[in-house]
């Protein structure tokens, strides 16, 4: 007993000098790392993902009363149904129907799981950009990278467990708390990174300041800072700031070197379309994702969209063309590059936005917001594709069949990192937080047949 307390007693010394040190999951995972492909604005299921044919059919109809009242912020009896704006076909062999809008993506088809009747809680973007990432329509909450960090640590003890690739555009609705740690400590909070010669603002010392005075200074800070630690105890909060001093002394060498995507192929290159301008931008975002899950980050969220983004308010078709132009090429890059590196099987893929769009019209050629029934898909990580979960009506309006709420896909991702969403949890003001909240989760059993 002794000498077992005393193994525990260096476990507990090894986390508290590092909180991100490696930790083991509840059970064998199916993923050891995630991309989250995060699509900011909405994007439009019955537009993308989810065929409606009724939907073609009663086009420039008003919606039928038999729909009952319809909780959006337009009139509904000034606003027809707009039918699907391009075509959809089947794909792949298991033959998902997909719009004509991602014609790359639908040659992927076959290693989608597509989640059809997804819904949340609120028509307001920053609210259902909060819940997607947190789990809660209110702001403070840990993110769902932020959770898996605490429950999973870091690979890589040169770089964040959970690193955040935002739009150059910038503009997320709701802001960086959508990836903060919330109650939980600042070190599991995400590291906004991007392309070129400085990933993270401030990071680089001072040209006039050596390696050796950088070095001896923070080990000053660091020796202040430890006797401050030492004499309040158990605060998470202080730690985490000591630790992030040293993380972000290693990150100097270790994130230029990895952002460099220069060192690639000519054919990886052209895989994510970074010979083409419409494409590039968005492509050097995918394949830096990769370069992250190979260096060790466990997460890492992706982020197209910038302060509109897919929000196709005024026109679905000139919305969703540019960002589909955008997106559509890189992401099939990545699930094919991840494929061909041996590591799809081992990464979970997630696509999809904050909520979907309306059956309805609004100003004749646009859409409004959508959370009652939308779509999402899952890739990789074991996950037998080319198959389709639940369904909405049959206009496209409401989840109808096999209903995932969004607590329900965040205790499915958790399952496959193999972490059990009721046991990861923390006391907060006496109360015990969970990403999937008090409320009633269900890990999706479909995903993992």
């Amino acid at each position: 007993m002794l000498a077992m307390a005393g193994l525990f007693n260096d476990e507990q010394v090894q986390a508290a000098k590092s909180p991100l040190a490696p930790r083991a999951p509840d059970f064998s995972p199916k993923a050891k790392r995630v991309i989250w492909l995060f699509m900011h604005g909405g994007p439009s299921q019955v537009d993308l993902f989810d065929p409606k044919p009724d939907l073609a059919k009663f086009a420039g109809k008003p919606l039928p009363e038999s729909f009952g009242q319809v909780m959006t912020r337009r009139d509904v009896a000034k606003n027809a149904l707009l039918g699907p704006i391009k075509p959809f076909r089947p794909r792949g062999q298991s033959g998902i129907e997909i719009s004509d809008f991602l014609p790359h993506i639908a040659d992927c088809a076959d290693d989608l799981f597509v989640i059809r009747s997804m819904h949340g809680d609120s028509v307001n973007h920053p609210q259902s950009v909060y819940q997607m990432n947190t789990g809660s329509i209110l702001m403070g909450k840990p993110s769902v990278g932020s959770w898996v960090a605490y429950g999973l640590g870091s690979e890589n003890q040169n770089m964040p467990a959970f690193v955040v690739l935002p739009d150059p555009g910038g503009g997320l609705k709701g802001g960086p708390p959508a990836w903060g740690s919330g109650f939980l400590p600042a070190t599991y909070q995400g590291v906004t990174m991007r392309p070129g010669i400085t990933p993270i603002l401030d990071l680089r010392p001072q040209k006039q300041i050596t390696a050796k005075q950088q070095r001896n200074i923070l080990d000053l800070v660091q020796h202040l800072n430890r006797r401050h630690v030492e004499q309040r105890a158990n605060d998470d909060e202080l730690a985490a700031r000591v630790s992030a001093y040293e993380l972000a002394f290693r990150m100097q060498s270790a994130a230029p070197e990895l952002v460099d995507i220069s060192r690639e192929t000519p054919q990886t290159h052209a895989l994510y379309g970074l010979d083409d301008p419409k494409t590039k931008e968005f492509g050097q975002q995918c394949l830096l994702a990769r370069r992250m899950l190979e260096s060790g980050v466990r997460f890492v969220q992706l982020y197209s969209g910038d302060t509109v983004g897919w929000d196709a308010h005024d026109d679905v078709l000139k919305n969703h063309s540019k960002y589909c132009e955008q997106t559509d090429k890189p992401i099939a890059g990545l699930l094919n590059d991840l494929r061909q590196r041996g590591m799809l099987d081992d990464t979970l893929v997630i696509w999809g936005g904050e909520f979907g769009r309306m059956p309805m019209s609004e100003q004749g050629k646009g859409r409004d917001h959508n959370p009652w029934g939308y779509s999402c898909w899952l890739a990789g990580a074991g996950i037998r594709g080319g198959r389709v979960h639940g369904a909405t009506d049959a206009i496209g309006l409401r989840a109808a069949e096999d209903k995932v709420h969004v607590r329900d896909l965040h205790a499915t991702i958790l399952h496959l990192m193999g972490i059990d969403h009721k046991h990861l949890s923390v006391l907060n003001h006496g109360l015990e937080e969970r990403l999937t909240g008090p409320e009633e989760a269900h890990v999706l059993q479909a995903v993992l047949s």
